[in-house]
């Protein structure tokens, strides 16, 4: 019986097969085999041995493991003897010096190596595409908007640069997250490696090198959860980028707004009663979905206060902490490059609603001109605070008609200043620094 969503409406195939319980298991054989070998390798058993363990374990079914713990009510030890069960000569030296976490956290590190290995592709696709939109809309002029009330121009590139800017950042957190949490062990049941004697880091390297991970520095029974928390974070940082940016979409989308759209498909359905609606659904989804990711940050806080060595406190939310939000994130972020792929402006939309504002929105440049002009900062903002407040028509109308203006600015110079081209400031070359910088990051 499938409940959850994850099952059958969100996430990737790709990364739900690394996340699914098929793969979990066979991850869990590979950390038993990868010990056989580190063991083999320091004489404890023939490597012959292994390399027909490492045959016969392809063919454990999951169902069997399943069986084995509705028996003996303990997920590993059902693993240890399913793996017993086809070892043949090998089976007295299965799990040995090993405990349960050795297995499972190891395991995840590799889960958590592949899905970072899905993640980057797609950040560095989400980078490009940012980029990409910021070089096009280099020019394009917008009606800036603070407390969603109108304020100076701006760029859309301006806009599309500050959000890449806020994704590199994250990119290179990425990069310095996987140094510290991709890492494995197999240290015992209180960390000392008692089992193995004086062959415990040894060992533990071996078996780390096989599977391509690093050993960690130390360990209790299991790993330190901070780096899970770390992972946490960062993806609920990142998810919360791709909601900021999508919840922008969504307000830009408006109906008195409507200068961007996301694409709509041709028999794509708005409304089941509204025949004419075209919703923003897919940044809709990311906003709700970005929120659920954010929501286990907590849980996997309190999962890192475990008593002494271990306890299982940590077990029951970290089945559902990691996998849900490593899914969840890789689909909001797979959906956001499917928006900015499609993605498109309405130009006249753009231009309408700059000139609904009158000229009112260049308030600041008509003060600085006067101050350029000679008359002292606060007196020129209270000038020109006075006349926009009585606006009636448009503000240069109410400019050249104002004495105190007049004798600072002609009326050419008025027209010119309430260009709105003309007051974007060094957002261009902001967009130039940013561009480069993303591609930097991507060589």
């Amino acid at each position: 019986m499938i409940v959850h969503p994850i099952d059958y409406r969100y996430g990737t195939p790709q990364m739900k097969r690394i996340w699914s319980e098929d793969s979990k298991i066979k991850r869990m054989v590979r950390v038993e085999v990868a010990i056989l070998k580190a063991l083999a390798k320091k004489g404890y058993l023939d490597e012959k041995l292994v390399d027909k363990v490492k045959k016969e374990t392809l063919k454990i079914n999951p169902e069997r493991v399943k069986q084995i713990e509705a028996e003996i009510k303990h997920d590993i030890m059902a693993l240890v003897k399913a793996i017993s069960e086809v070892a043949g000569e090998a089976s007295r030296w299965v799990h040995f010096g090993a405990t349960s976490n050795d297995i499972t956290d190891t395991a995840t590190a590799t889960q958590l190596r592949d899905s970072f290995m899905v993640l980057e592709v797609k950040m560095r696709k989400f980078l490009k595409l940012l980029i990409k939109k910021a070089e096009e809309y280099k020019d394009v002029v917008c009606l800036g908007r603070t407390h969603g009330q109108a304020a100076l121009p701006t760029t859309y590139g301006f806009r599309f640069a500050i959000w890449a800017s806020e994704a590199g950042r994250h990119y290179i957190r990425m990069q310095q997250l996987k140094e510290r949490l991709i890492v494995g062990k197999f240290s015992g049941a209180v960390g000392t490696q008692a089992a193995l004697g004086d062959d415990g880091i040894e060992i533990e390297e071996e078996v780390m090198r096989i599977l391509g991970l690093r050993p960690a520095i130390i360990s209790s029974q299991i790993m330190p959860r901070d780096i899970y928390c770390e992972y946490l974070e960062f993806l609920s940082n990142l998810a919360t980028t791709l909601e900021k940016i999508a919840t922008n979409f969504r307000i830009l989308q408006r109906a008195e707004v409507a200068e961007l759209w996301e694409k709509f498909e041709e028999k794509q359905v708005g409304s089941s009663t509204m025949p004419h609606k075209r919703n923003p659904i897919d940044s809709e989804n990311i906003c709700g979905l970005a929120r659920v990711v954010r929501g286990f940050v907590e849980p996997q806080h309190q999962s890192s206060i475990l008593w002494e060595e271990r306890d299982l406190t940590n077990s029951s939310a970290e089945r559902i902490t990691l996998l849900e939000s490593t899914i969840l994130v890789d689909h909001i972020l797979s959906k956001m490059n499917r928006i900015l792929e499609s993605i498109s402006l309405n130009l006249n939309n753009i231009k309408r609603n700059i000139e609904m504002q009158k000229g009112l929105n260049m308030s600041e440049a008509v003060m600085i001109a006067l101050t350029r002009k000679g008359m002292g900062r606060q007196e020129a903002h209270e000038v020109v605070r006075g006349v926009s407040l009585k606006t009636k028509t448009t503000l240069f109308e109410e400019l050249i008609n104002d004495e105190e203006v007049k004798r600072h600015l002609s009326d050419d110079e008025i027209e010119k200043i309430l260009k709105p081209e003309n007051y974007t400031g060094t957002a261009r070359k902001k967009i130039e620094v940013v561009v480069r910088w993303i591609k930097s990051l991507l060589t």
